[in-house]
C-alpha cells in the first residue's frame, strides 16, 4: 500500500502546525468512543454492513479505506476534506498529485447514502472515514471482534486545498529525520511512525514510488545499496523505468492481510520504500520494527490501534466548528 505517501515538495507549513497539535483542546468537547449512541444509535453498525459487503466483493478494498484516513489526518487534520471534489476555482486535495491515487470514495459515499436515510444530517464524513478504515483493517485481520474503538465526534472541514496536500503528505522517499518531523508536527512520536507504517501489510503500490530505489538512486543510474540486492532484481523484472501503471504487493504474497509480516520484510532489507528502510536508521523505530517483528498478531493489533486513535485526534473539528456535510464530496 501506498499508505500516506507521496511526492512531498520542500516547504514547511509552520503556520499550521499550532492548528494540528491543537486538535479539539480550543474550548469545544472531545472525541470519545459512542457519540451517536442517541443521535443515531446503528451508525457504526450501518458503516460495517456497508464495508463488510464491499470487502466480501473485493479484499483489496482494505488498503485503499485506511490510506484514505491516512491522507485526510495529515492534512488539515482528520476533517474529511480529502474527500472533497475540485470546482472551477479550486483544486481540491484529491487531485493533488500524492491523491491521484486514492481510491475507496465509493464506499465512504455508500455508508454516508446509508446513514443519510437512517439519520439525516448527523453523521459526519470524517467519522465514516475512521470508522469505515477501522472496519476495513478487522475484516483484513480475520477478526469478528473491533481491533480498536474509534472516537468519533469530529465535523467535517470546508476548505480541501490541492497545494496543502503536496506540502504536508509525507513521501516514500523520505528519510528518517524528514519523518520523525512530519510525525511530530501532528503530535505522533517515532514509535507511532514505526506502528502505523505497519499498514504497508497490506495493499500495493505502484512502481514509480519506488522505482528510484532500482534505477537511479543517487542520480548515477545505481541501485539503493540498503535494499536486498536479490529482492532488488526481483523488482526490476516487474518494474521497468518510467512504468507509472504497473503495481506489486507491499507484502509479496500476503497484500490482503493484516498481521505482522511487513516487519519480517523490513528487518530482511525488503521494505519496499525507502522510508521503510528508514525505519532502522533510528534506534526507537528501530526497536519497534524487530520488537513487532517478533511479536504476537494480538500484541501489534493492539499497538496499531493505540497508534490510530492518536491519528484519529489531529486537528479535528468538533462542537459548533465545520459542519455535516449531506454529501462527502460537497460542501453544504
Amino acid at each position: 500500500m501506498e499508505s500516506f505517501h507521496s511526492n512531498l515538495l520542500s516547504l514547511t507549513l509552520a503556520t499550521l502546525v499550532v492548528f494540528f497539535l491543537l486538535g479539539s483542546s480550543n474550548g469545544h468537547p472531545p472525541l470519545k468512543v459512542g457519540f451517536y449512541e442517541k443521535s443515531c444509535p446503528g451508525a457504526e453498525s450501518i458503516v460495517l454492513k456497508t464495508v463488510a459487503s464491499y470487502f466480501s466483493q473485493d479484499p483489496t478494498v482494505t488498503a485503499p479505506l485506511l490510506r484514505l484516513h491516512f491522507h485526510d489526518c495529515f492534512v488539515r487534520g482528520c476533517d474529511g476534506s480529502v474527500l472533497i471534489n475540485s470546482t472551477k476555482t479550486n483544486l481540491a486535495e484529491k487531485d493533488a498529485m500524492p491523491n491521484k491515487s486514492l481510491d475507496g470514495f465509493y464506499v465512504i459515499d455508500a455508508a454516508k447514502e446509508a446513514l443519510e436515510r437512517a439519520c439525516p444530517g448527523t453523521v459526519s464524513c470524517a467519522d465514516i472515514v475512521a470508522l469505515v478504515a477501522r472496519d476495513a483493517v478487522t475484516l483484513a485481520a480475520g477478526k469478528s471482534k473491533n481491533l480498536w474503538e474509534v472516537q468519533t465526534g469530529r465535523r467535517d472541514g470546508v476548505v480541501s486545498l490541492a497545494w496543502e496536500a503536496l506540502a504536508n503528505i509525507p513521501s516514500p522517499f523520505e528519510d528518517i529525520t524528514q519523518l520523525k518531523s512530519q510525525f511530530g508536527a501532528r503530535g505522533l512520536n517515532a514509535k507511532d511512525l514505526a506502528i502505523l507504517s505497519g499498514a504497508h501489510a497490506i495493499g500495493r503500490s505502484h512502481c514509480n514510488s519506488f522505482e528510484k530505489r532500482l534505477y537511479d538512486f543517487t542520480g548515477k543510474g545505481d541501485t539503493d545499496p540498503t535494499l536486498d540486492p536479490a529482492y532488488a532484481a526481483e523488482l526490476r523484472t516487474k518494474c521497468k523505468p518510467g512504468d507509472v501503471t504497473t503495481t506489486v504487493e507491499m507484502v509479496p504474497g500476503s497484500s490482503t492481510s493484516f498481521d505482522t509480516k511487513y516487519y519480517d520484510l523490513v528487518t530482511r532489507r525488503r521494505g519496499l520504500f525507502h522510508s521503510d528502510e528508514a525505519l532502522l536508521q533510528d534506534k526507537e523505530s528501530r526497536d519497534v520494527v524487530y520488537s513487532q517483528s517478533k511479536a504476537a498478531e494480538s500484541d501489534f493489533f493492539y499497538e496499531f490501534g493505540v497508534s490510530m486513535v492518536r491519528m484519529g485526534k489531529v486537528g479535528v473539528l468538533t462542537g459548533s466548528s465545520g459542519e455535516i456535510r449531506r454529501n462527502c464530496a460537497l460542501v453544504n
